[in-house]
């Protein structure tokens, strides 16, 4: 099965910018709805106190002046009786009277009654300071909210009792006049039903505030998706068309803002794009029509010149030939217009036959010559085909110096040979490598006429995978101004008589068909190095097989 590339999942998944801006929005949103929300409900919180006190304040006073008569008349029982309606009306917690010395003489809970209270608690602080009571209490002071036993809150009032003219100057109990402050009456009030009910009012706008979110939330969702998200997404389509090579690509432009200016110098971005393509093209096209025509152009006047090059070497090489064969020719022409003369002659007797076989024998080598020279140009124009096998080169050298050691013997020359023996079996002709070693030996030979020293090295290089036949001698050397022109046909350096040029020209031919290369380096009066370079095939040297090996090859 082919294999797939796991998908990578982005986290944190990349946003959009009308996701960001929604993003961003909801969460000021959220942030302002919850302040506001948070000073609503304390607005509230504190209206519904208020209220509270209002009311308590108004209980208070209600129970005060519900008793003024009882306490004027200081019937007791009446006075007890009073409180006590009053405090099983809902939501009163309970009822206390404290006279000047911090007394309870009255309570609901019948466990506080005559207790003593501290001035210094909760109850008492506000209207006593250093142990002194107040003249006149502030409304705020005489306030105080708790919690009971159960956790409910309770707000509790003080409200004075002052000694009024009426009081001083009852019959039943006279105070004195100085004494402004004769007790005070402690309202316990419930908050329990305030407090159900902020708790309501704060979940009723909470559930207000999170509707009025989500609708403000949706609504700034659509229209930024549809100002921004919408126009956005359109112009990266666009982009990713453009970037595909779709150019010319237009955008509906259907607003008139920010967006839709960027939208239309898009589409003229496309448009513009789409016409340099087009003209692209079309200079393109035009180039290659002028290429292909200069192409042609070029093609026949390589042909021309490789025409008027062949005609022209065509030329020199019947030049060449027409010199070479018709000085053997002038020489066969001679001697025997010469026999011809002796034979008509009465006097061709003895004295006259090894004259005549002379000639005979020069008209013989001359005719030889010629049909050398027509060989040797037969072998150069017409190529023969390659027996490729494994071949030893080390064996090809071998043989190639037993056929010409005599000769190297009569000339004097010292032959050193070095050959590898880890060189490996190369793919080659054998007998063609063997006619292109005994060219360069002979070359060699005739450039040491007084005898010297020949050098024949094989070596192998596995990278770049080659082996070479270095063939080295210490004669007189090629002047600089041959050696460019050394492998044409019919240019030698040699005696008249003794080469045609073609040994060096037919040696190149032979080592190019088998992908080989050979070079040369000379200096006049130290000698001349050729390198022949065969290419070496370890996969066609493995897949050989053994059969085909061999060791020399005889001509």
């Amino acid at each position: 099965m082919p294999e797939t590339e796991p998908i990578r999942r982005r986290w944190p998944p990349r946003l959009g910018l009308s996701a960001k801006l929604n993003v961003l929005l909801l969460g000021a949103m959220v942030v302002i709805f919850a302040l506001l929300g948070y000073l609503n409900i304390r607005l509230h919180r504190q209206h519904l106190e208020q209220a509270a006190l209002l009311s308590a304040e108004r209980v208070s006073d209600v129970i005060k002046h519900s008793t003024t008569d009882y306490m004027l008349r200081n019937d007791r029982e009446g006075l007890y009786r009073a409180i006590h309606t009053l405090a099983d009306e809902p939501g009163m917690v309970k009822i206390r009277i404290f006279d000047k010395e911090g007394r309870i003489t009255y309570t609901t809970d019948p466990a506080e009654r005559n207790q003593v209270v501290d001035k210094g608690a909760e109850a008492c602080y506000r209207c006593h300071a250093q142990s002194q009571p107040l003249a006149r209490l502030d409304r705020p002071d005489r306030f105080r909210i708790y919690r009971n036993g159960g956790g409910t809150r309770v707000l509790a009032i003080i409200t004075p009792i002052e000694n009024r003219p009426a009081c001083s100057n009852a019959a039943c109990h006279a105070h004195p006049s100085q004494e402004q402050i004769l007790g005070v009456i402690d309202t316990h009030l419930s908050l329990a039903k305030a407090d159900v009910q902020l708790a309501d009012s704060t979940r009723q706008m909470a559930a207000y505030t999170g509707f009025a979110l989500f609708l403000i939330g949706w609504a700034s969702w659509f229209f930024t998706w549809s100002v921004v998200g919408i126009p956005i997404n359109a112009l990266r389509r666009g982009t990713d068309r453009l970037a595909a090579g779709d150019l010319g690509y237009q955008i509906d432009v259907q607003s008139e803002d920010e967006i839709g200016e960027l939208a239309k110098s898009f589409n003229t971005m496309s448009r513009q794009l789409r016409a340099e393509q087009n003209q692209n093209l079309a200079w393109t096209r035009t180039l290659e029509q002028r290429v292909q025509q200069k192409t042609s152009e070029l093609k026949l006047a390589h042909e021309h010149a490789l025409h008027t090059e062949k005609m022209a070497s065509i030329g020199k090489m019947a030049a060449v030939l027409a010199h070479e064969i018709n000085n053997p020719l002038s020489g066969i022409l001679t001697y025997a217009k010469l026999l011809r003369k002796w034979i008509d002659r009465d006097d061709a007797g003895r004295d006259r036959r090894q004259e005549i076989r002379d000639s005979l024998d020069l008209i013989a080598s001359e005719s030889r010559r010629c049909g050398d020279l027509v060989k040797n140009l037969l072998t150069f124009s017409r190529a023969t085909p390659l027996n490729l096998l494994l071949t030893d080169l080390n064996h090809v050298v071998e043989q190639s110096v037993r056929l010409v050691q005599h000769q190297f013997d009569l000339a004097g020359v010292q032959l050193q040979l070095h050959l590898d023996p880890d060189l490996p079996r190369v793919v080659c002709d054998a007998s063609q490598i063997e006619q292109v070693l005994l060219a360069l030996i002979m070359n060699a030979m005739d450039a040491m006429p007084q005898g010297g020293n020949l050098w024949l090295t094989t070596t192998f290089t596995r990278e770049p995978g080659q082996v070479r036949i270095v063939v080295r001698d210490d004669g007189v050397g090629i002047p600089p101004e041959i050696l460019p022109r050394l492998f044409e046909p019919f240019l030698t350096t040699k005696e008249t008589g003794r080469g045609v040029g073609l040994g060096l020209a037919i040696s190149h031919s032979i080592l190019e068909r088998h992908r080989g290369n050979i070079e040369v380096q000379s200096e006049v009066g130290r000698g001349t190095t050729f390198t022949v370079t065969l290419p070496w095939d370890s996969e066609a040297a493995k897949g050989a097989p053994p059969e085909v090996v061999i060791t020399a090859s005889r001509r």
